[in-house]
């Protein structure tokens, strides 16, 4: 039968469902590229910020990035957990929009080079040396982080190195380098090369000393029995976190967005009040307004 053929009205119900078909395509296609509808009928941009595993594995990011969002409707904020290290070289090739990290040398390297500006302090907190209660090194009770990795060298006891390229790895080099130990190489010196989290694990398993971040340790203590915590409080292990914006960035109007909230008022409070129920302490201590 041809078209022609066809009944009237039922030509034109058909003419009706082109018509309609081709305003649904035009509707689609105007939709910004990543966006996605919000509430208030506008569009959602991707915001991809590269940060530390301790911050995804303390749960920071589950109050921290829902309030920004409730707060900056118009941007939905994807986070990549890795090492500082690698997350400043995700900034440097442009695949995250803003840096949280925590690797302070490395930063002013990373903008004195052009890669990252606009560095701003955001919260600090410190680290802390975990291990066995048995403490074979004899460390509990000693004030000095350097003197403690020296102990732990000469007993050789199990000591458990994230050993990648994160601000807690960098941390641990600084003071083997003061102790004057290279442990490289060592029978009793195992790395990881994993997170945070996963370092804690092996540690509690091979009943070994290692370097952890406040944060992810209050958070994972319960999963490591076996380990305790033998020192704080020395001024060498202040572990500051700073937020850097990315030049070129393909959101640099949602990282900076970012940026503004969590140096704000209302960033710095979700910090401030992150775990002190839990824990009865700051899990993360806001300090935007420090010098860099």
């Amino acid at each position: 039968m041809r078209r022609s053929d066809l009944p009237s009205v039922f030509r034109r119900a058909t003419g009706f469902v082109l018509v309609a078909a081709l305003g649904l395509a035009l509707t689609a296609c105007s939709q910004p590229s990543g966006g996605t509808p919000a509430a208030s009928g506008t569009s959602t941009t991707d915001v991809t910020l590269a940060s530390t595993t301790s911050t995804q594995d303390s749960g920071l990011f589950d109050v921290l990035i829902p309030a920004f969002e409730a707060a900056n409707p118009a941007y939905k904020v994807k986070v990549v957990a890795v090492g500082s290290g690698e997350a400043l070289n995700l900034g440097q090739n442009k695949d995250a929009d803003v840096l949280l990290v925590h690797s302070p040398s490395a930063e002013t390297s990373f903008v004195a080079a052009g890669f990252g500006t606009d560095r701003k302090p955001v919260m600090y907190n410190d680290f802390l040396i975990a291990g066995p209660a048995a403490d074979p090194a004899k460390i509990k009770g000693d004030a000095s982080a350097v003197d403690a990795f020296a102990k732990i060298a000469a007993a050789k006891s199990v000591f458990v190195s994230r050993g990648d390229t994160s601000g807690t790895y960098t941390k641990e080099v600084s003071i083997w380098a003061s102790a004057t130990v290279d442990p490289k190489g060592q029978a009793w010196y195992l790395s990881t090369g994993q997170g945070m989290g996963e370092t804690l694990q092996v540690a509690n398993e091979k009943h070994g000393y290692t370097l952890v971040d406040r944060a992810t340790w209050l958070t994972n203590a319960d999963k490591n029995p076996d380990l305790t915590l033998l020192l704080e409080g020395d001024t060498k292990l202040f572990n500051p976190y700073h937020v850097i914006l990315i030049p070129g960035a393909k959101n640099a109007a949602g990282a900076k967005a970012f940026e503004d909230w969590i140096v704000g008022a209302d960033g710095q409070k979700v910090i401030g009040e992150f775990g002190v129920a839990q824990f009865n302490q700051q899990i993360f201590v806001p300090n935007a307004n420090a010098a860099n």
